[in-house]
């Protein structure tokens, strides 16, 4: 039991740091192994065998890569190692087998909130429900009634230093014009998968403008995806939020952001008709010219 509740306090600490590890378990074992059905690993993202034991020499090599590339696309894999092949196998002729069910632990990706108003509302709200951690990040301190879903608040940084998202986050600037060319700047100097502006094409071109002159090249600011959001023709709070959510959602997964059935042709005519009118999708009333 004091070995389990090691690992499991450790796991506790990996998670609450945000840090990525794998878990290995021995699922079934054949002849003459070194390790048992239901011994375990903790193995850390860098391949390091932080806790616990599921054999040793190449079995352990062998089971730390298996964690590696299950970190690396985060897929839980099943592996077979034959303890009894020194050529072929593991190279430690124990004269049996052994399955090991590797299963990667990823923290949960973030998004920043940087702003307030209804759109931010329905972004914590909307993020919150998809698995993401929020942190709303605004001056001065929002009320916590309006976030309820808010994993963290910050009311505290109006230079943003606080702002850190890791290369799994995404970070959403709707501050309305208040300081967003700042929080720009701090994004792109960030690893965050996603960086998004919710502002009107022009005050979206000022802010590119402005990084230009602070020195961010082209490819920095294809980075910045502004304005925010797919072509939803949204128009209230909640579609342009719904928008930008379904945007972060199509990078995270790969997807096309296209229809997954092709619409009758009908339907190709009614969203070209669309295109045409003045309303444009991510463009809030609060923030246009």
């Amino acid at each position: 039991m004091s070995e389990k509740a090691d690992l499991l306090d450790l796991m506790l600490g990996l998670r609450a740091r945000r840090e990525p590890y794998a878990l290995a378990t021995v699922i079934e074992t054949e002849g003459s192994t070194s390790a048992r059905p239901g011994a375990k690993a903790l193995i850390g993202g860098q391949g390091a065998v932080l806790s616990g034991w599921v054999g040793g020499g190449c079995a352990e090599s062998t089971v730390r890569q298996a964690a590696l590339d299950a970190l690396r696309d985060g897929e839980p894999r099943v592996i077979d190692l034959d303890l009894d092949d020194e050529v072929l196998g593991t190279g430690m002729p124990c004269g049996g087998t052994m399955r090991v069910y590797v299963e990667p632990v990823l923290p949960r990706p973030a998004l920043w909130v940087l702003g307030h108003g209804r759109v931010a509302e329905c972004l914590c709200r909307f993020a919150a429900t998809l698995g993401f951690r929020v942190i709303v990040h605004d001056a001065p301190p929002p009320d916590p009634a309006k976030y309820p879903d808010a994993s963290e608040i910050i009311g505290d940084d109006d230079l943003y230093e606080r702002l850190a998202p890791t290369a799994e986050d995404a970070v959403v600037i709707a501050t309305q014009h208040k300081g967003d060319h700042v929080s720009a700047v701090r994004a792109l100097r960030s690893p965050a998968r996603y960086i998004a502006l919710i502002a009107s094409r022009k005050r979206a071109g000022l802010v590119r403008e402005f990084l230009l002159e602070e020195g961010f090249g082209e490819a920095e600011l294809a980075r910045l995806r502004a304005p925010a959001g797919l072509d939803l023709g949204a128009r209230t709070p909640e579609e342009i939020a719904l928008s930008v959510v379904a945007e972060m959602v199509m990078l995270r997964r790969g997807g096309t952001g296209g229809p997954i059935r092709p619409p009758p042709e009908g339907g190709r005519a009614a969203a070209a008709a669309r295109r045409t009118e003045p309303a444009k999708a991510g463009e809030p009333a609060e923030a246009a010219p």
